[in-house]
């Protein structure tokens, strides 16, 4: 029938995960529960299936792997990654993987023996460790006591050899410098790469310095098809004490990588130490600078859904994209931490174009695979400047006419500040896109100075609360005003009202008090990949309404 749909039954599931040796796990630190289906007897996990308490997870690791232990356990930030080997008292190493889904609430993943990754946790073209499984290793390294060095070494001119060599040859080099680090250590010494161009490890403190051991061992000359190459080396290196209090993995790698930059600003071959001063705003801009110029066109530039729920049924509306940059190095860079410099770089306008298509063609998929999810919308922020773009209502014809998106499906988020700029110029642009099909939002309402006598004029369909005033409203006398009184206006103006940074039951309640249609804000979930956004969306559907925290 069309209306049949095939779903993974609980015999079929667990028959699935046994046969693959993989367990599945939920972590709930509120209920003190960790709850594990799948092939929990095989992995030696049997005494914690189907559940059991923190205490009981901490009991049945090695001794040496507690510590271990507590990375599953320890609550994180949304989205925050988890990846630990782990060595239970009745089976072997085991890779625990997965990420805290909501902020202090739960955390998800599997468990499956090392083998099941190990094509996973190597470079193919050095035989080294990839970034992913380096950071992990390290992790667990640095709980030994005793000073521990990561140094990171950085091939100047790879472009140039890529040029020069054609990319399969310059992998030659890197293949060759791969090798030659490898056998400069000690078996001991954790080795990777961990960017195209990039090298490091992480050792004991020796007496001969790590940073020297390399240089000496990388920057020897090699010939590769008929060509003397002389490679040079930019290195950065750290130290850090190891223990209970040692810095997080990630967090060392990124001051190795800051010493790095700061060894390139003094030409080819150049060495530094970290410090302090290196947090500079300005040496860390310089850097972002740079690798923001390419990142549009590698892909790195990516939109995240963040829900947006009716308040009165908890039914998902819609999302709103919000930009989010995947850099290589940096890890996930939300958009206060280059935005402003891509407004400075003049890249506003590609960007804004380039969300635009991403959210809508992401919509298309959803609203076409999902029946229930024919009436989704998703709203796009236009940046500062941005209405008065040329093509901007062409590019929303052109959008729509490629998604076949029904007027009002995409809807752009305008702020106060561009209308009050021009208002009589605005009320065209915006009469001109609302022809085009697009729905559009005035975002922020409340915190600029905007005349109530235009408002009626501009053809908006949302007014947007700011959510300094949705999160003050409780504890703030003017702020519950402001939204009583926006609210209002929606209502007599026939808008919906969209309310910005609800955070627990207790907001959504509060606001629906006061008539207000829609809400979004971490009580609900952060900005999602697509891929969790398809889940929070199946989710929502099969449970009727998405959940709100209870609190926040």
């Amino acid at each position: 029938m069309a209306n049949d749909r095939w779903i993974w039954d609980a015999t079929t599931t667990l028959e699935a995960l046994g046969a693959a040796d993989v367990a599945l796990w939920l972590w709930e630190p509120e209920r003190d529960r960790l709850r594990i289906t799948g092939a929990s007897r095989a992995l030696g996990l049997g005494p914690l299936a189907p559940e059991c308490s923190s205490a009981a997870m901490r009991a049945l690791a090695m001794p040496q792997d507690r510590a271990l232990a507590e990375e599953v356990l320890r609550v994180q930030e949304p989205g925050s990654e988890i990846a630990v080997r782990l060595r239970m008292r009745a089976g072997g190493v085991c890779i625990w993987r997965g990420v805290w889904l909501e902020e202090g609430l739960r955390a998800a993943g599997v468990v499956a023996p090392e083998t099941k990754f190990a094509a996973s946790d190597v470079d193919k073209l050095t035989g080294l460790l990839d970034r992913k499984s380096f950071v992990a290793q390290a992790r667990e390294r640095l709980q030994t006591p005793g000073v521990h060095e990561l140094v990171v070494a950085d091939l100047d001119r790879l472009r140039r050899l890529n040029e020069a060599l054609g990319h399969e040859r310059a992998d030659l080099v890197l293949a060759a410098l791969g090798s030659r680090m490898a056998a400069a250590f000690p078996p001991g010494v954790l080795m990777a790469r961990i960017g195209e161009d990039e090298f490091a490890l992480l050792t004991p403190i020796r007496a001969i310095s790590a940073a020297e051991t390399l240089r000496k061992a990388l920057e020897q000359p090699l010939r590769v098809a008929g060509f003397d190459i002389h490679p040079t080396l930019s290195i950065g290196a750290v130290e850090a004490m190891g223990g209970d209090e040692a810095p997080e993995a990630a967090e060392l790698l990124r001051r190795a990588e800051l010493a790095v930059e700061s060894a390139k600003s003094n030409g080819r071959g150049g060495g530094a130490a970290y410090g302090r001063t290196m947090e500079t705003d300005g040496l860390s801009r310089l850097a972002l600078e740079s690798d923001l110029r390419g990142a549009i066109g590698r892909g790195e530039l990516t939109a995240y859904y963040q829900p947006i729920v009716r308040l009165s049924t908890g039914a998902l509306s819609g999302f709103e994209a919000l930009v989010r940059w995947k850099h290589p190095r940096r890890g996930l860079l939300t958009p206060d931490q280059f935005l402003p410099l891509c407004d400075e770089m003049g890249l506003m306008s590609e960007l804004g174009a380039l969300m635009m298509r991403q959210a809508a063609e992401q919509l298309a998929v959803w609203r076409n695979n999902h029946r229930a999810a024919g009436d989704l919308t998703v709203a796009v922020n236009l940046s500062t400047g941005e209405i008065d773009r040329p093509d901007l209502v062409s590019d929303v014809m052109r959008i729509r006419r490629d998604t076949g998106l029904p007027p009002g499906a995409l809807k752009l988020e305008v702020t106060e500040g561009d209308v009050m700029r021009d208002p009589d110029r605005a009320a065209v642009i915006l009469g001109n896109l609302r022809e085009a099909g697009a729905a559009l939002a005035l975002d922020d309402f409340g915190t600029g100075f905007s005349s109530l006598s235009y408002l009626t004029r501009l053809p908006f369909d949302t007014l947007k609360i700011d959510r300094y005033f949705v999160r003050t409203m409780a504890t703030n006398e003017g702020s519950a005003k402001i939204v009583t009184s926006v609210v209002k206006l929606g209502q007599d103006l026939a808008l919906e009202v969209v309310a910005e940074g609800v955070e627990n039951a207790q907001m959504a309640k509060a606001l629906l008090a006061v008539g207000c249609d829609y809400g979004q804000g971490f009580g609900y979930a952060p900005a999602l990949s697509p891929q969790e956004a398809e889940v929070y969306l199946n989710e929502s559907y099969v449970d009727g309404a998405a959940p709100v925290k209870a609190r926040g």
